[in-house]
């Protein structure tokens, strides 16, 4: 087996990620097969993202990583299918790759890692039973803490943007006893893109020098986001306003704990990141954020300093 797995943060200096392919993408979903509420949104505007434009974004993340030394796998190619967010699919947490239990659709993505996986201790690789669900953009380990997105509600199942259940919670404490896993309540809409934190990178995001970015109105109980404002400090927090979270302003990458990549267009958040000392790396990737995922949903980190 070739491959150590070591992810212990969100910032460490990253060595290996998956990042996803926008290559034979598939044609614009129907409206009924949209995952989310801002896919839908730009299928019924037809500005729905084309495939050229997503995978230019996609080269442009690639040539940052290559440029910081930064060991890039992609998935392999699955004819006429969305493979961008390698995040959901599967994490790392530790010397683990936990196997997400996603959307049934999208099962096949897990496939296109094999080559990947052949590489790993099997006994590394970790599936979770069938009740539990979760996926990878509502996980962040951070040194002894994991923090988890989830949705409490009895009515979960009423909501496909509802990705990671308790059942899920409770198992990464079983599998994790020595860590605090930490679980955040996110607000959940099927229709409104600006009322759904479709994952907790999309409303919270741990970055280097004690900093990290975040956006109130995504957690649905305010005793849960005022916990994260005590953890890491109010000075030390990016508030996001609703109109920056729809354009995804939580969802940068962490390369290491100086570097940065984000979007070109987050122009208040990049100033404010080059005011606290941080290399912003600015690339486009605006076209992708039309599928309610960036630039965290697009990676799995394997391997951190």
């Amino acid at each position: 087996m070739a491959f150590d797995l070591n992810i212990h943060d969100e910032i460490g200096r990253l060595k290996a990620v998956v990042l996803g392919v926008a290559k034979s993408n598939g044609p614009t979903p129907d409206l009924k097969d949209a995952y989310d509420p801002k896919s839908a949104e730009h299928i019924k505007a037809g500005t729905y993202p084309l495939e050229q434009d997503m995978i230019q974004e996609m080269e442009a993340f690639a040539h940052v990583l290559e440029k910081y030394g930064v060991t890039v796998f992609r998935p392999e190619i699955i004819e006429n299918y969305n493979q961008i967010f390698t995040r959901d699919i599967a994490f790392v947490i530790e010397d683990k790759m936990i196997i997400a239990n996603i959307l049934e659709d999208r099962s096949k993505e897990i496939e296109a890692l094999e080559f990947l996986m052949n590489q790993i201790d099997p006994e590394k690789i970790i599936s979770f039973p069938e009740h539990a669900h979760i996926e990878g953009g509502d996980v962040m380990p951070w040194g002894d803490y994991i923090f988890v997105g989830t949705f409490k509600d009895k009515d979960y199942r009423k909501y496909i943007t509802a990705r990671t259940n308790m059942a899920a919670v409770e198992h990464l404490q079983k599998l994790f006893p020595h860590k605090k896993v930490i679980s955040f309540s996110l607000k959940k809409s099927n229709f409104d893109p600006r009322e759904n934190a479709l994952h907790l990178d999309c409303c919270f995001q741990p970055i280097g020098k004690g900093k990290a970015i975040i956006h109130k109105e995504g957690f649905l109980i305010e005793e849960e986001y005022q916990w994260l404002v005590d953890f890491i400090g109010p000075e030390n927090l990016f508030h996001v306003d609703k109109e920056e979270m729809y354009h995804m302003n939580c969802n940068v990458f962490s390369i290491s704990p100086e570097v940065i990549v984000s979007e070109e267009g987050f122009t208040r958040l990049n100033s404010w990141l080059r005011l606290h000392g941080f290399t912003v790396e600015e690339i486009p990737y605006s076209e992708i954020a039309k599928q309610e995922g960036l630039l965290r949903c697009s990676t799995m980190p394997l391997s951190r300093a």
